[in-house]
């Protein structure tokens, strides 16, 4: 959510920010919008004050055994009038609102300008990818003789969702608890079991609704299932006035996460990248201002941490204007590579959204010693997908009988198991 005041005192920064994404301007609307409620605010005022001067003369002129007839019946018109107002206010302020809640963040003044994601520039990449004396497979043709099952999977649910047998489901289970072990041991993160049903206010407050409202899926009770923990855990703190002595607070959650994927028709239909259904280990963080440009450094440390005591080559790329999301200032994507494909693949997202979802949530804190409040910073990050990191293990780690290594970090998790096998 935007800041007004900041609206009104730079008119045209708005537009400049707009048009890096892509979008038209609009801040000529906005202001013209915003001129006409504080107009009206004016309006209101004045006949407030004029009704209460009324009611004050109408009780001297009793007092001295006037006739206050005439007196009253103004009062009552400006009451109908005020009220007419009120209700015109709500609307005029609800019609701002909407418009406002459909802008997205300001982004960083160090984002790359670029149209889309052939614009983002490559950071750092980490490892090598391993070479095969055989053709690599697809993470879906190694998954076939292990456990992975499209076909079950589609009778019960339809097209993208998976089901694993054996191995591979103790293999993602095994993905999970390492990468919390890891967040939450070595990183300090404070793990934190959710509800995976949330109210359309918690959409909100981190910036699905309204705009990406065909995204998501409602149930009939009108509660959302959470596209990603990071609604639930961001949400923690909304309505609330922290102490700024205890920032940054750090969250981790373990959860499914659903998608509609309605803008999704025809990419990556085949295997597990793309699924309506899919679990992760979220990362959020609760910062001052000040430290939320160290913290997004530090969060996307913490992903690259699981992907290296995997071994699991990937590189880290900064988005640029058109393929930074909705909420985020700026954002690094982790993509780790994958053999079968022959390509890096998106493995996480770190963002910074600064003070936009705080301004959505109403989530403030107290500087030590001040009575003033100020919004906090909110950042989320993937630690990671769970699924996306099992393909990357299947192909990074394929062997050419069909089997597939487990990452040493992986084998305390499995028993100290080093493969998988068709036999298993």
């Amino acid at each position: 959510m935007l800041d007004l005041k900041w609206l009104r005192e730079e008119p045209d920064a708005l537009d400049r920010v707009l048009a890096r994404r892509g979008l038209p301007p609009v801040a000529a609307l906005l202001r013209e919008r915003d001129a006409a409620i504080r107009a009206l605010q004016t309006e209101l005022q004045e006949r407030q004050a004029r009704r209460n001067a009324l009611s004050k003369e109408i009780g001297r002129v009793r007092a001295q055994g006037g006739d206050a007839d005439a007196l009253i019946e103004e009062v009552a018109a400006l009451k109908s009038r005020i009220q007419a107002d009120e209700e015109l206010l709500r609307e005029r302020a609800a019609e701002l609102d909407a418009e406002l809640a459909g802008i997205p963040n300001i982004l960083a003044d160090d984002v790359p300008d670029g149209a889309d994601e052939s614009a983002n520039v490559e950071l750092r990449r980490w490892g090598e990818p391993p070479l095969f004396d055989f053709a690599p497979k697809e993470h879906d043709e190694i998954g076939a003789a292990l456990g992975m099952d499209f076909a079950r999977a589609a009778k019960l649910s339809g097209a993208r969702f998976v089901t694993l047998f054996g191995p591979l489901a103790r293999l993602e289970r095994a993905l999970a608890a390492f990468m919390l072990d890891v967040q939450t041991k070595e990183h300090g993160y404070t793990e934190v079991a959710v509800p995976y049903l949330v109210r359309d206010n918690v959409l909100f407050g981190t910036g699905q609704l309204p705009k990406f409202a065909d995204d998501q899926f409602r149930t009939t009770t009108g509660h959302w299932l959470i596209p990603t923990a990071e609604v639930a855990l961001t949400n923690l703190v909304a309505e609330e006035i922290l102490d700024g002595e205890e920032l940054p607070l750090r969250y981790t959650a373990y959860t499914p996460c659903f998608r509609s994927e309605a803008g999704a028709a025809g990419k990556d239909t085949k295997g597990m990248i793309r699924q309506h259904q899919f679990t992760k280990v979220e990362l959020v963080s609760i910062t001052r201002p000040e430290q939320s440009e160290a913290e997004h450094e530090r969060m996307t440390a913490c992903a690259e941490a699981v992907l290296q005591r995997l071994e699991l080559p990937y590189r880290v790329v900064v988005l640029c204007s058109g393929d930074t999301g909705f909420q985020s200032r700026k954002t690094y994507d982790i993509e780790v590579w994958l053999p079968g494909q022959g390509r890096y693949r998106e493995i996480s997202s770190c963002s910074n959204c600064g003070d936009f979802q705080a301004r959505r949530m109403r989530a403030r804190f107290r500087p030590k010693g001040e009575r003033r409040t100020e919004f906090v910073h909110t950042l989320n990050g993937s630690g990671l997908a769970v699924g996306r990191t099992l393909i990357a293990v299947l192909e990074n780690y394929q062997q050419a009988d069909g089997s597939v290594r487990v990452p040493e970090a992986l084998r305390p998790y499995l028993d100290g198991r080093e493969r998988l096998s068709v036999d298993d």
